[in-house]
């Protein structure tokens, strides 16, 4: 069963060890820069590890953007060893779950660098849609809950 938990000292090492395949470094930061990131901001930053039962398979990050004053789908990594198996979809679904359960949101902000089909295809999916804003070298997507 796929869940979101807490970064740890015990799931720290192996959220650090997640990696994706080397086409796709240029999409997205590594573990350890989001969780300096997160880190930095963190009172508004939310990581967590997704799991497949006891196997940890990706990260996400959700976060709350306070300039623009939106929650975001800040980051999403399936490990290079466990991709094209659904972890992505669910895993973005338990987060949007997260932000709708903990700050009752009502939408929720993406970016998406140019090129990145895979990435888009599965905001799509799940009903993200393109606001025609292109900022930060990222096509901005919302889904409006």
């Amino acid at each position: 069963m796929v869940s979101i938990r807490s970064i740890t000292t015990e799931n720290l090492e192996a959220v650090l060890n997640l990696s994706v395949l080397e086409e796709q470094c240029g999409f997205v930061s590594t573990t350890s820069e989001s969780l300096a990131q997160a880190y930095v901001y963190q009172d508004t930053a939310f990581p967590f590890a997704i799991y497949d039962d006891e196997t940890i398979v990706g990260f996400i990050m959700m976060g709350y953007y306070k300039e623009k004053e939106y929650y975001t789908l800040w980051k999403l990594l399936v490990d290079k060893e466990h991709q094209h198996k659904g972890y992505g979809r669910r895993a973005l679904e338990l987060g949007i779950s997260f932000l709708k359960e903990n700050y009752q949101v009502k939408e929720i902000y993406t970016g998406v660098s140019p090129g990145n089909d895979v990435a888009k295809k599965l905001y799509e999916s799940v009903g993200f849609q393109e606001t025609g804003l292109f900022e930060n070298n990222m096509l901005e997507f919302r889904l409006q809950l």
